[in-house]
């Protein structure tokens, strides 16, 4: 059977565009609204998947706790970021950013015992069942599989992320409109002006940091959830830059822009994987999954050029320098 036509395939990469718009969405609150360079952002993913994983695995929490607490660990993470290092100019706050997901990922590849290490959650099973919060997940999509009469898990999963997906982005656009989004959105255009009027930027941009990062460790439980293991190599700052991509296709600063950019992000990552055709048939598979980024690259570069606001953003708003 033809892996195009496969439902089931064009069910995983609609999972795999809901965890990068819960991914995404924390960009476009940092960047969109409150104009934060954050290259960093998976570090705060592998925070929230790391945190749920270990209060399951080592203290024995349920998920439905451990969750909620991953997420406030990668808000916290945020936070604890920011307090020495937003008042730094946008490139160097950049670097910091990086750094910090780097150290993440360096630190989870080295606490064998705590992490799993290089080799990961498997490393965790004698310690503790390794799947055991993927094993509470299952049951949970069973159960609204048997409610809605659906049989195909990878359908269940993909009704649960996005109806996630969409009332976090209902819950962001509506804050966008309040007074609280049009400060930072005046913060993104003209700092000093807003500080003048007696806004305290600081503490408007640590809150859009912390936001952001919550979301991003929301999206790496769910990635939690959707594989039963990940490693340290899993949150490259790669993830990141994909995030990047979603949010230029999408369009810088247009909260519901942010699903149309990780689907179309979705269906060229996996499309170009079947170019079987020349000159991509010449290639091997190595080569061939880095000419996709390429041909992902080349599109992102045509957008900049030509529609720098994205598919669905407003030029006069936001353009892209």
């Amino acid at each position: 059977m033809n892996v195009l036509s496969s439902g089931e395939f064009w069910a995983f990469v609609g999972v795999m565009a809901g965890i990068y718009t819960l991914f995404t969405l924390g960009l476009q609150v940092q960047f969109g609204l409150a104009g934060l360079l954050n290259f960093g952002q998976v570090g705060f993913m592998a925070i929230g998947a790391y945190t749920m994983a270990i209060l399951v695995t080592k203290v024995g929490w349920s998920m439905w706790l451990a969750a909620p607490l991953a997420v406030g660990a990668a808000a916290l993470a945020g936070v604890l970021v920011g307090l020495p290092t937003l008042r730094l100019r946008g490139d160097y706050f950049a670097i910091v950013t990086i750094a910090f997901s780097e150290i993440v990922r360096w630190v989870a590849t080295n606490e064998d015992g705590l992490t799993g290490g290089s080799q990961g959650t498997i490393n965790l099973t004698g310690q503790g069942t390794a799947a055991q919060y993927n094993g509470q997940w299952e049951r949970f999509q069973r159960w609204v599989g048997a409610q809605l009469h659906i049989a195909d898990k990878d359908v269940v999963m993909l009704l649960l992320v996005w109806s996630a997906a969409l009332l976090l982005l209902w819950l962001t656009a509506r804050l966008a409109r309040t007074p609280w989004g049009r400060v930072l959105r005046a913060i993104r255009e003209d700092e000093e002006a807003t500080s003048s009027l007696g806004k305290h930027v600081f503490v408007y941009r640590l809150q859009a940091l912390a936001i952001g990062a919550g979301m991003a460790g929301l999206a790496g439980c769910v990635y939690a959830w959707q594989f039963s293991f990940f490693s340290p190599d899993d949150f490259q700052p790669l993830i990141t830059f994909f995030g990047w991509m979603i949010l230029i296709l999408g369009g810088v600063g247009r909260v519901w822009a942010v699903p149309v950019g990780a689907a179309v992000f979705g269906f060229l990552f996996a499309a170009t994987r079947f170019f079987d055709f020349a000159p991509f048939s010449y290639l091997d598979s190595a080569d061939r999954a880095y000419v996709r980024l390429m041909v992902i690259g080349l599109v992102i570069i045509g957008l900049v050029v030509f529609r720098p606001q994205g598919l669905l953003g407003r030029r006069d708003e936001m353009v892209l320098e």
